[in-house]
């Protein structure tokens, strides 16, 4: 991933002080970086990382200038690739990433081709491009940017720097700030509600909540709630694919991957992983720390810390256990 701007060591020194990321380096101040990139690609004007040993023989053949490296490891470092001492050479990689990620900045263009309601409010440096519709009560606070094809409204309010891809569709929303809602997404639209004897519709009231920090993949489904919200925490990641139903409330740090669904009204808990491919039927409490394996379906409650699998979702211990006998019998 190459960038035509430069980035110079004191930048990447600042910014690892304002993010509270402790690191060590004799790297002057005014040493220019063109970008990040992998051991075996880097050049000689290119940081990188090494966190798997796996690797050791790129890193000792890597040409990058300088290297995110636990201290136990730069004994392997070529001489002439200078080491950035840290304790977690990954998220030091993760951090310097957005550094480096100029395109994630404002305009502060708003299209000729865009429509905005006359009752909407547009705060300074928004950047808004071709053919978006921002309809009423909404209110896009500073610096977010909204790409081409987006409808956005009625009832949505976006706070600062959060990004909207091309091609979602928001309403009756809320986002936080520094959130990424990827192309395609569809929030606050009505859930899957109604009365199965009669087929009578049940109509949505309510909205949707995403708290700051998050990351919603393409293709994401979120229902707004029937009367009070369908909830997003701080810190979640939700892969490409994801069905998140009405009056669902997603803890903080929670991992979603990708094709997974959560029906209506559960409750899930902080930093739970669901695998890809994985449902949660409706109504259920989800503990904190739960993690689901790929393609289970869980139909129960889960405590605190649970490690699941399979369909019905089980103890995965217990789970791999039974596998292993069914497979004998076979």
């Amino acid at each position: 991933m190459k960038n035509i701007n430069k980035i110079t060591f004191l930048e990447i020194k600042n910014y690892f002080n304002k993010n509270n990321f402790v690191f060590s380096s004799k790297i002057s101040n005014d040493i220019e970086f063109y970008s990040i990139n992998s051991l075996e690609n880097a050049t000689k004007k290119d940081l990188t990382f090494f966190t798997n040993i796996s690797l050791i023989d790129k890193l000792k053949n890597t040409k990058a200038l300088a290297c995110f490296i636990d201290k136990k490891h730069i004994e392997f470092l070529p001489i002439n690739t200078f080491p950035i001492i840290v304790n977690n050479p990954y998220k030091a990689f993760a951090l310097i990433s957005n550094l480096f990620n100029f395109e994630n900045k404002s305009n502060g263009i708003i299209s000729n081709h865009s429509s905005i309601s006359k009752n909407s409010i547009i705060e300074s440096n928004v950047q808004i491009d071709s053919f978006v519709q921002i309809n009423k009560n909404s209110h896009i606070h500073k610096n977010v940017i909204i790409e081409s094809n987006c409808s956005i409204g009625p009832n949505v309010t976006i706070f600062d720097n959060s990004i909207i891809k091309a091609n979602s569709t928001i309403s009756n929303c809320t986002i936080g700030s520094n959130c990424i809602i990827k192309s395609g997404c569809v929030i606050g639209g009505e859930g899957f509600g109604f009365d199965p004897i009669s087929k009578t519709r049940i109509q949505h009231q309510g909205d949707v909540i995403i708290k700051n920090n998050c990351n919603i993949g393409s293709n994401t489904t979120i229902d707004r709630a029937v009367f009070d919200s369908t909830i997003i925490n701080e810190n979640c990641f939700l892969d490409n694919l994801v069905q998140i139903a009405h009056n669902v409330i997603l803890g903080s740090g929670a991992i979603v991957a990708a094709q997974s669904g959560i029906a209506g009204s559960t409750i899930i808990g902080e930093n739970v992983i669901m695998g890809g491919q994985s449902g949660i039927a409706g109504h259920l409490i989800i503990g904190k720390n739960v993690k689901i394996a790929a393609k289970s379906g869980v139909t129960k409650n889960l405590n605190d810390n649970a490690v699941v699998a399979g369909f019905p979702a089980i103890d995965m211990k217990k789970w791999k256990l039974s596998t292993i006998r069914f497979n004998k019998i076979l």
